[in-house]
């Protein structure tokens, strides 16, 4: 598995660097990567199912980071956003608007939606192509922007 040979390197330089913050966050991930095969019932996971796994860690931090901003802990939201940058090296190149619409456009024609009440079906036509490579909310402004 690649994303776990790349952590286990990162994280042996983050040692040798003594970046705390780095580390913390590697074992963090490690950690959670390892509970999900534990769950899953397997010796390793699958590139997709460790994306999986890093984009519900991402999802955490940017929800902990808008409720720490709203309540005005900036001491906490600048180590959850120190947090966010270190999961995003660890993320696919993420796609750009025009890419995504692109995308977009195709699946809605794919799926022969017309209105608002076929989101859910273009919304779960598009989500597997695009998983890891963009954020859901993104993609359901763009979908949005295109069926109205």
């Amino acid at each position: 598995m690649e994303l776990l040979e790349r952590l286990n390197n990162d994280m042996k330089q983050a040692m040798k660097n003594r970046e705390k913050q780095k580390l913390a966050v590697i074992r963090m991930v490690k950690a959670s990567l390892q509970n999900e095969a534990i769950k899953l019932g397997k010796d390793q996971l699958s590139e997709d199912e460790g994306l999986t796994v890093l984009n519900r860690e991402l999802k955490q931090r940017k929800d902990s980071l808008h409720e720490f901003r709203a309540a005005g802990r900036d001491d906490l939201a600048d180590k959850t956003q120190a947090e966010l940058d270190v999961l995003q090296a660890y993320m696919p190149e993420q796609l750009s608007d025009e890419e995504l619409n692109v995308i977009v456009k195709e699946t809605i024609s794919e799926v022969g939606a017309t209105s608002k009440a076929d989101m859910g079906k273009v919304m779960s036509a598009i989500m597997p192509k695009v998983k890891g490579k963009a954020d859901g909310s993104q993609v359901n402004k763009i979908v949005m922007q295109n069926l109205s």
